[in-house]
């Protein structure tokens, strides 16, 4: 893809976190407070990458990525995790004890490992290996931790409302963090061997 034509999709989808993100902030289910706090980390990541993107420009795969989570994110802040409606409506047809959209969103950030990788290769001495796969993960997963940490954190911080218990989206599990972080995990290593079928099949059409 020709640099002009890869720009022209980049700000394509920039448009589309646009629109999503106008949408979020039409009557949020839970206030606008719940939305921030969930919302917040993603569009500080977002203008990050704005502000670089003449310096240091991602490929369009990561930005499709990238475009995926913050969709997910804003989607999950106008509902809340635990009350999206698509996965209300799984969780009450196969009689599930909770919501599992939050458990979804962990499991597809586990692609941000492909932008990871992309970020080592070009930034580092790393080369593509196994090595730099582990590293990858173990970032992804830093990231994962970070974020569970600033949740358990805004319960110390703050009153534990109900903006604060919508943010944390627990559903009565003790275990919350775990299986997120575990879902995160075996989405990082789905990911990775995807994106090795994908490059595999590509080479071979070459």
């Amino acid at each position: 893809m020709s640099r002009k034509k890869g720009s022209s999709m980049h700000f394509f989808l920039l448009f589309v976190i646009i629109l999503v993100a106008i949408w979020s902030l039409i009557k949020p289910e839970e206030g606008y407070m719940v939305l921030l706090m969930e919302v917040f980390p993603s569009v500080f990541v977002l203008l990050f990458l704005i502000s670089r993107y003449n310096k240091f420009r991602l490929t369009t795969v990561s930005y499709a990525i990238i475009t995926l989570l913050a969709i997910l994110t804003f989607i999950g802040g106008h509902y809340s995790y635990s009350k999206v409606p698509l996965f209300t409506w799984i969780k009450d047809y196969f009689d599930l004890q909770r919501n599992n959209y939050d458990r979804f969103g962990h499991f597809l950030k586990g692609l941000m490992v492909i932008i990871i990788i992309e970020i080592l290769l070009r930034k580092t001495a790393l080369y593509k290996s196994k090595t730099t796969n582990f590293i990858a993960i173990c970032i992804t997963l830093s990231i994962g931790a970070f974020y569970e940490i600033i949740e358990w954190a805004s319960t110390k911080i703050g009153k534990e409302g109900k903006a604060t218990k919508d943010f944390l989206g627990m559903q009565g599990d003790i275990w919350d963090a775990q299986w997120d972080m575990t879902c995160l995990l075996v989405g990082s290593i789905l990911s990775l061997f995807f994106i090795q079928i994908l490059y595999k099949g590509l080479e071979k059409l070459k």
